[in-house]
């Protein structure tokens, strides 16, 4: 296993996401584990001001590694760009705090019911309530 480096990468579905990258030997392949991918989409103001917004490569998932098969890569660039260093540590800074401040669900923070019983425990509330504007 080589030393963690910063990195651009291009995949063949044509996603383009920036991580910390260790390159990986595995039965003469080659392997990238990479850790908190982000896509970075360029955001153009009035006045000619240029942002980025910074976003989780997948969103649906609280897994923070991935492995990614060399083949599924069309080109990798590492980084030495201070900014878009700066960028992806603040964003992985920001997630850790968010989920160390996320609690936990418990049936103690209120009733749990399907969709359909909600609905008609409002709807009853609703009618017996003797404000409503009908």
């Amino acid at each position: 296993m080589e030393e963690d480096f910063y990195a651009t990468i291009k995949l063949k579905t044509g996603e383009e996401i920036f991580a910390k990258v260790a390159a990986s030997e595995e039965d003469d392949r080659t392997m990238l584990i990479v850790s908190n991918p982000i896509t970075a989409v360029e955001i153009k103001q009035r006045g000619g001001i240029v942002g980025y917004k910074v976003e989780p490569w997948l969103k649906t998932t609280k897994e923070d590694m991935f492995i990614i098969n060399m083949d599924n890569v069309i080109t990798m660039s590492e980084s030495s760009d201070v900014h878009m260093i700066s960028m992806y540590q603040q964003f992985c800074q920001d997630q850790a705090r968010h989920q160390q401040n996320q609690a936990k669900l418990s049936r103690k923070m209120g009733y749990l019911s399907t969709v359909n019983d909600a609905k008609d425990i409002l709807e009853k509330l609703y009618k017996s309530s003797p404000n409503k504007n009908s």
